[in-house]
């Protein structure tokens, strides 16, 4: 990593982290043995190792300057100095910690991945399949919906072109295992369609929710709110028609109605 070194070796900006502060971070990469040595920079984003608490809290804060740099440059366009400057400390403290900008990205996608599989662990739970379709897109859509609006670079770091690819390696495990989870529900929705159909309308949802999230995450207030319902309303419309024939598996079917049953938000 050829950025990592020129930018350690840019004279009085990697230096002038030489008080206190300095002192301190480098105490505490060398207690938890975090330096790197030897050509470390240029082998594949090493994973930083347990730290103490004062190192704990300095790899928060460069983890969130990481993440608005990101997110406001892109990843390729960062820098380790952009993200030095954001968290407002010198590169010399920055390479304490982490030896490239790869190594910064790793780890930040480690900790989003991780938060990202708690929250649509608890959005896909199997008693959703006891709730009318509409609440069951509440309850399945809004806290995936709210990680990805608190966490914009978790979008930056899972579909850009130049990601390392140990995350995109991870994001895509994460989302075969999402893939199963739908195409779960849909079958309890759907018990008598073949399988290879399933498959297909699970990869269409995704393929929506994506396109939807996107322009979601784009506005903000109520603009967000109204899109945030838009997507509701565009899946209810294209799931309801097939699972109007066919009741949960959980739930007892309902006598035949001649109102058609409203999309979430009454729309």
């Amino acid at each position: 990593m050829s950025e990592a070194r020129t930018e350690s070796t840019g004279g009085a900006e990697a230096t002038e982290d030489t008080g206190t502060t300095g002192a301190t971070d480098a105490t505490d990469a060398t207690e938890d043995a975090t330096a790197t040595t030897g050509g470390a920079a240029d082998a594949a984003p090493a994973r930083p190792r347990r730290r103490q608490a004062r190192g704990e809290a300095r790899i928060a804060q460069l983890l969130k300057a990481a993440s608005r740099v990101f997110c406001t440059n892109g990843y390729t366009a960062a820098s380790t100095n952009a993200i030095a400057r954001e968290a407002g400390v010198s590169p010399g403290t920055l390479y304490q910690f982490f030896p490239n900008k790869e190594a910064i990205a790793v780890e930040l996608g480690d900790q989003l991945l991780n938060r990202w599989r708690e929250t649509y662990g608890a959005a896909f739970l199997p008693n959703h399949l006891e709730l009318p379709l509409d609440r069951m897109l509440d309850a399945i859509l809004d806290p995936l919906i709210e990680f990805n609006c608190e966490n914009p670079a978790f979008t930056v770091l899972m579909h850009g072109s130049e990601i390392p690819g140990t995350i995109t390696q991870d994001h895509d495990a994460v989302h075969t295992t999402m893939l199963s989870r739908v195409e779960t529900i849909l079958t309890g929705y759907l018990p008598d369609t073949p399988p290879a159909e399933i498959h297909r309308v699970a990869t269409m949802i995704f393929i929506l929710f994506k396109a939807g999230l996107d322009v979601i995450m784009a506005h903000e207030g109520a603009e967000r709110e109204a899109y945030t319902k838009e997507l509701k309303t565009v899946l209810f419309r294209y799931v309801e028609p097939m699972v109007c024939d066919a009741a949960p598996l959980t739930a007892p079917r309902a006598a035949p109605s001649t109102t058609p049953p409203a999309p979430p938000n009454g729309r």
